[in-house]
């Protein structure tokens, strides 16, 4: 391992806005589930996620945004999560927040009801078949979801793969399940959501390539029998 990646571990370390719970700890249920809101943010205001959350700056300028809001960016990388976090920390934004761990062990780390909404930013498309498993909207990956949204709860997901669009859209269509938005490019439409006119760099470079980015915004339906 480098030396920088060293030394932003042992710094992330001192980080108090970052949870790095171990995999046995997580297996068991780690002791912040249920009490993100009070014990972690220390207040009632809902709690958005942002899976496969990267360097942190989507999750960062979300809680900018909306300092109403708490959010919390989920990542196994803490060499990526870093960033964020070290902007977190030094701008003392007390809304947000990151957490360490694999997205298959979500339901491990928060409560029934207690995620309002759930922000899947730009994830890998597993395009190949074998692979389909892993994709953060297959739906073993919507049904950990539902165990932690609340019922009324939305998840986004903003992607630049067409075929991850074309995939969740298909299924959910499948399942019967509301999408009540589903987009091809979402800076064609004027009336959007303004956390949706966030740009991480490497958005910033699709769009210089014309790559289209869309958009779904849905609900998780009753599981079928």
């Amino acid at each position: 391992m480098g030396k920088d990646k060293l030394k932003r571990f042992a710094e992330m370390a001192s980080f108090k806005r970052v949870i790095q719970p171990s995999r046995e700890e997580t297996e068991n249920g780690i002791a912040l589930r249920g009490k993100w809101g009070s014990d972690f943010f220390k207040n009632e205001q809902p709690i958005i996620l942002e899976l496969g959350c990267g360097h942190g700056d989507y999750t960062v300028n979300m809680a900018r945004l909306r300092p109403d809001v708490n959010f919390i960016g989920v990542d196994v990388k803490g060499a990526r999560i870093w960033r964020g976090a070290k902007d977190a920390e030094t701008e003392n934004l007390e809304n947000v927040g990151f957490l360490r761990t694999q997205i298959e062990l979500i339901d491990r780390c928060f409560g029934p009801d207690e995620i309002d909404e759930i922000w899947i930013t730009f994830p890998d498309p597993q395009l190949k078949f074998r692979r389909a498993k892993h994709r953060l909207t297959h739906p073993l990956f919507l049904a950990r979801y539902r165990n932690i949204l609340k019922k009324a709860g939305f998840i986004h997901l903003k992607s630049d793969s067409e075929f991850l669009h074309g995939y969740t859209n298909g299924l959910l269509e499948m399942l019967g399940w509301p999408i009540l938005e589903s987009n091809h490019d979402i800076y064609r439409n004027t009336q959007r959501d303004p956390l949706l006119d966030i740009k991480t760099y490497y958005e910033k470079k699709w769009l210089e390539q014309g790559k289209a980015i869309t958009y779904l915004k849905f609900q998780l339906g009753e599981p079928q029998e």
